[in-house]
Parts: C-alpha cells; sequence; structure tokens
C-alpha cells in the first residue's frame, strides 16, 4: 500500500471514531484551513534585521547560540520563508519588525522616518502568496534606547523619537492591510524598565500613556491596521521594574480600544496566558497572542506540543473565539536549524488547534453542565488516546504538504544546498 493510501485508510477509520462522538473531522479541516498563524521573521535571522545586521541586541533581546545559515539579507530570509511555509499546512501570515526595511538607497533610513516604500519587498511577496503582514515597531537596540527607555524616558526629545516611530509603524501597517486587503496587526512592545527598585513608578507610566494617546490619535480605518499593546513583567536589565506591566496595558487596551497582546514568555513562570484568555476578552474585543515556550524565563525556545499550548488553543476553540484572537508567534532560537525551528513552531501551533477543534466540546460540555464531573473526566482522558495523528496526517495530505517526519528531509536538503554556502 502506498504512502499517500496508507493516510487515506487510516483517516477513513480516524473520521467514523470521532463521528461516534458528534465531530465530523470534515468540517473541523475545512475549518482549520481558513486560520492563519502569524511567523515571525525575526526566527531566520535571530532579530537582526538590516538596519545594522553585526548590531548588538539590547533592551531584554537575547538570541542564543550560533547554528550556522543565518539569513544575511531580506531576500535570504524570504527564500527561507519560502521554504518553511511549503512545509506547514494552510496559509498564513508573516510578522514583520521595523528593521527588517529594504531603504532604496544606500544612506540608512532613521527609525522615525520609515514608511511602506521600504517594506515594498516584503508587501509584494506576501501579496504572491496571498498572505496577510503584521507589523511592529523596533524599541530596542538602537542609541535613543540606551538607557534602557523609550516612550517613557524622562527626555522630551527621545520620547518624540520614538512617538514619531509609533506612528511612522502605524502608516506603515495601514499601507500593509491596503494592499493586501487583509488587516495588518500594528504591536507595540517596549523594552522600558528599570534593573533594580525605582522610587517613581509613577512618573513612567504617566509619560507612557501620554506617548500611546500621541502615537494612536489618529484613527484608523481597522479594515486596514489594528493595533495592539504587549506587556511584560521583566526583562534583562528591567528585573526590578517595567513601566508597561500587565495591569497597566490591560487598563489601556480596555480603555482605549486596542488589542492587548499577551506574549507566553512575559509573565512569571507559574502564570499561564490560556487562563487568561477568557477574562480579558470580557472586556476588550480582540487578542493578538505571541506564543512562544520560556524556560525558566523568557528564554523564547520553539514552541511544542506542550500542555500549555494545547490549553491555549482549547480556550480559543472551546470559548469560540478563533475570530477574535489573532495567533502569532515569537521565538528565536539560534542553537538550531532556523528554518526547522518555523516548522516546528508552526506545525505544533496548528497541531494544538487541531486538537482543541476535534474534541467533543458539546459532549464535554453537556456533562458539566449537569453536573457530571465524572463523565467529563472520563471522555477527557479517553479523548487523548482517540487516532489525532491519523487526522492530522490526512490535513498535511489536504494541504500538499510532507506528512510525519518527512518535512525534515527537505530542510537537510535545503541547508545543505542553500544554508551551508552562506
Amino acid at each position: 500500500m502506498s504512502h499517500k493510501k496508507r493516510i487515506e485508510s487510516a483517516y477513513v477509520l480516524a473520521k467514523e471514531q470521532y463521528a461516534e462522538l458528534g465531530v465530523d473531522t470534515d468540517q473541523v479541516l475545512e475549518a482549520l484551513a481558513g486560520v492563519a498563524v502569524s511567523l515571525h521573521c525575526w526566527q531566520g535571522d535571530d532579530v537582526g534585521g538590516f538596519e545594522n545586521p553585526d548590531g548588538e541586541l539590547t533592551g531584554g533581546i537575547q538570541a542564543t547560540g550560533n547554528y550556522p545559515g543565518k539569513a544575511r539579507s531580506a531576500d535570504e530570509l524570504r527564500g527561507d520563508l519560502d521554504k518553511a511555509l511549503s512545509l506547514i499546512p494552510g496559509t498564513h501570515r508573516l510578522n514583520l519588525h521595523a528593521i527588517y526595511a529594504e531603504p532604496n538607497t544606500k544612506k540608512p533610513v532613521e527609525r522615525n522616518e520609515l514608511t511602506a516604500d521600504h517594506f515594498t519587498g516584503w508587501i509584494d511577496w506576501a501579496k504572491s502568496k496571498n498572505m496577510g503582514l503584521d507589523f511592529n515597531g523596533t524599541f530596542f537596540s538602537h542609541p535613543n534606547a540606551a538607557e534602557g527607555l523609550t516612550l517613557s524616558h524622562p527626555d522630551a526629545g527621545i520620547r518624540r523619537f520614538w512617538i514619531e516611530h509609533g506612528i511612522a509603524c502605524r502608516k506603515i501597517g495601514e499601507a500593509m492591510g491596503k494592499a493586501l486587503n487583509k488587516p495588518c496587526v500594528t504591536n507595540i512592545w517596549i523594552p522600558d524598565g528599570t534593573k533594580d527598585i525605582p522610587v517613581d513608578r509613577k512618573s513612567p507610566r504617566v509619560r507612557l500613556c501620554e506617548s500611546l494617546d500621541a502615537i494612536l490619535a489618529e484613527k484608523l480605518d481597522p479594515k486596514h491596521n489594528l493595533d495592539a499593546v504587549e506587556s511584560k513583567l521583566f526583562g534583562i536589565g528591567s528585573e526590578s521594574y517595567v513601566v508597561g506591566s500587565h495591569e497597566f496595558y490591560m487598563g489601556y487596551a480596555t480603555k482605549n480600544d486596542v488589542l492587548l497582546c499577551l506574549d507566553a514568555g512575559h509573565f512569571h513562570p507559574t502564570e499561564v496566558i490560556s487562563d487568561k484568555i477568557s477574562s480579558i476578552l470580557c472586556f476588550v474585543n480582540e487578542l493578538l497572542l505571541h506564543v512562544s515556550r520560556g524556560v525558566r524565563w523568557d528564554s523564547d525556545h520553539v514552541v511544542i506540543l506542550s500542555d500549555e499550548l494545547r490549553a491555549i488553543a482549547e480556550e480559543i476553540v472551546r470559548g469560540d473565539y478563533l475570530s477574535r484572537v489573532h495567533i502569532g508567534l515569537d521565538y528565536f532560537d539560534a542553537s538550531i536549524n532556523r528554518v526547522a525551528a518555523w516548522v516546528i513552531g508552526t506545525r505544533c501551533m496548528i497541531k494544538a488547534l487541531l486538537l482543541a477543534m476535534v474534541e467533543p466540546t458539546a459532549k464535554l460540555r453537556a456533562c458539566e453542565d449537569a453536573g457530571d464531573f465524572t463523565g467529563r473526566l472520563a471522555l477527557l482522558e479517553e479523548c487523548k488516546t482517540l487516532p489525532f495523528g491519523a487526522v492530522w496526517d490526512y490535513y498535511c495530505l489536504q494541504q500538499n504538504v510532507p506528512a510525519g517526519q518527512t518535512w525534515l528531509d527537505e530542510v537537510r536538503a535545503h541547508e545543505k544546498t542553500v544554508l551551508a554556502k552562506r
């Protein structure tokens, strides 16, 4: 029996087994194909960008490892993304940072002077693949961020520079959304904080609020641009105090009707963002997720099919939030093949969504509503041995990407013929 026939035969049996629990796997796969995950461009070059590729990362950003084959230009980065996307089922999105601009002159362009013209290459590439783009201001690794402060800096001139950068980024996001006919989520994350305990916690937060108000003053059409703000508990160099805390940004997002970004690595190690989703969506219209895997700290390990990843997907699906939650990835591992890192993390995110979507949620909810917690627990445990793998392999077959681990052969070939020559 051929590889394809084995997958198809296994799927028929799995489909029958799920149908006994009231789950139509054909409908699930159709719905899953409409879910776009936003891949992060910075996995491909260790958050280097093209502004100063040899520059040292600052502002709480650190990529560890020195695996060979890092992308050195936009063309190389797009080539690596092409390979990764060819191994990932579905049509997805790309998340860009401002430092990935491609100026059409040899003269450097300051961040507060960036325009959509500097991202034409990315827009054309995304258009050719029917993909959407998301965008981020880059508020780190810059002389005006040397003190670890940007939008909350006591110097009005430095604040003005970063406000202008934020405004420029929203305009770029708007242009991307218009060009691609898909809303661009433009996210704001800043590294502002202090290494040791501050006396004045209030003033930086007042300044940050005023700076954000200035950036967001112009109303943009949500058909083209959606604004998001991202919190953090601590960072490298801001261990004791972060200006943009979770409470700060949750309040700001609720008051100002912008998206709140939850990064899985930006909270205390015992906190999980899966438990926050349903609470926050009682008060904000939409959420942005940066799915990462912190190990002891915000270490941005490659996403795996962990309990927390499954819990995130379950909350999104069980709450019927797929239309209100924008799923992006955010990790940068330089210790392994960077293309493989994209493929592993994105395929795991999609697997987690599929696992949640084939869950017999209606039966589980009926048990819960009836107070039958024994039945709920028993069914949840039985679901763990259902033939999910057969459904996943069939989905990959449907989407014309390799099923199982055969995708790794293509990454190895890409490493030998492309990455090894860099």
